[in-house]
């Protein structure tokens, strides 16, 4: 019966695996730049240093899920009515607190250098740097840092890979053709784009990336008082332990310089098992961490909102702006899902007093 039409459940299946050899496609041009950019082999000798076939776990499946539902978020015409609310007002909160160079400014006063921290897919990024920012964008995970370079750095032409998000998720599907949705990326190229503002005399700011720890990386010394702000968009609940980002922006951010913070407090490491050990799983992660320090350090806990606000103002920073938003915001979140997840997101401004 349900092979038969209506249902047509083979045909479907059939359907839903067209899809995903077309996610496929991506992710070989992911994997042989990435391959490139390491200098590994594409053939490596079976048992060799360089043999990197075999490695993947069951859990780079779902991240490898979830980075492509991260290109419909960061880099489709359809994601940016999810990604714009924070963007934007990231951007205003530059502007505001920076009185910092837009796209149209030309002067020749240094732009202001922003660090976002958990960079993903590298929208972000590339929106400031396009508002006329120098931004570095900092990433842990492979999978992410993988993505974003090809994104940023090789795709040939705006709208040129058919993309379908959803093919993989069978549940809390209103219609097949909800789950075989098909978009474009990248909406824009980023190559050209920049490259056409600054022929118009637009000042574009310069883009970098860092494969790191943030922690780790940005509490050193040679990072001190380096950044004018540090923008987090869903990010800070990322931590296990909350304070050691907090002082790592303070410590990365020159007097004066802004804390910028977007998101909700999903704290990632609530349900997890202590690891009692002090090792950190390093199979998914780009990673300079010393022992039991950075994301890997042992312990975790979680605070409510007005708890994080007067731990960051225990850390030396002056909040200047504080409020939730009751706007409901997805991540990477289907609009066509009988499923929602919205969050209220908590929206501050703090400052490292000069």
């Amino acid at each position: 019966m349900l092979s038969d039409p209506p249902f047509s459940l083979l045909d479907n299946l059939n359907a839903v695996d067209d899809a995903i050899d077309h996610n496929a496609e991506i992710a070989d041009e992911i994997l042989a730049h990435g391959l490139e950019a390491f200098g590994l082999p594409t053939d490596p000798p079976k048992g060799s240093g360089k043999d990197w076939t075999g490695k993947a776990r069951p859990h780079d499946i779902a991240k490898a899920h979830s980075t492509i539902r991260q290109f419909y978020r960061d880099w489709s015409h359809e994601g940016y009515s999810e990604r714009r609310f924070c963007n934007d007002i990231a951007l205003q909160d530059l502007k505001w607190a920076l009185n910092g160079p837009l796209s149209h400014n030309t002067s020749s006063k240094p732009a202001p250098k922003i660090l976002v921290p958990g960079a993903g897919l590298g929208r972000l990024v590339f929106d400031l740097a396009l508002a006329g920012y120098d931004v570095e964008g900092n990433e842990l995970s492979y999978h992410q840092l993988l993505a974003s370079n090809w994104i940023l750095n090789q795709a040939h032409a705006k709208m040129a890979y058919p993309l379908f998000p959803f093919a993989s998720t069978f549940s809390n599907v209103v219609s097949r053709k909800d789950q075989l949705r098909r978009v474009l990326i990248p909406d824009v190229h980023p190559g050209q784009v920049s490259a056409a503002a600054a022929a118009q005399g637009s000042s574009v700011g310069r883009m970098d990336m860092t494969a790191a720890d943030f922690v780790v990386l940005y509490s050193d010394a040679a990072q001190r008082e380096t950044f004018d702000a540090v923008v987090a968009v869903f990010f800070i609940d990322t931590a296990p332990n909350l304070i050691r980002y907090i002082k790592t922006i303070h410590n990365c951010l020159k007097p004066g310089g802004v804390f910028v913070n977007l998101g909700p407090l999903l704290w990632h490491f609530d349900d997890r098992a202590p690891n009692l050990n002090g090792n950190k799983d390093e199979s998914n992660v780009a990673t300079n961490s010393r022992k039991d320090q950075g994301i890997g350090e042992p312990g975790s806990f979680e605070l409510t909102n007005e708890e994080v606000l007067l731990l960051v103002e225990k850390l030396g920073f002056e909040i200047e702006k504080q409020e939730i938003l009751n706007e409901g915001v997805g991540y990477i979140q289907n609009p066509q899902s009988m499923i929602q997840n919205m969050y209220r997101v908590s929206h501050w401004i703090a400052r490292k007093p000069s």
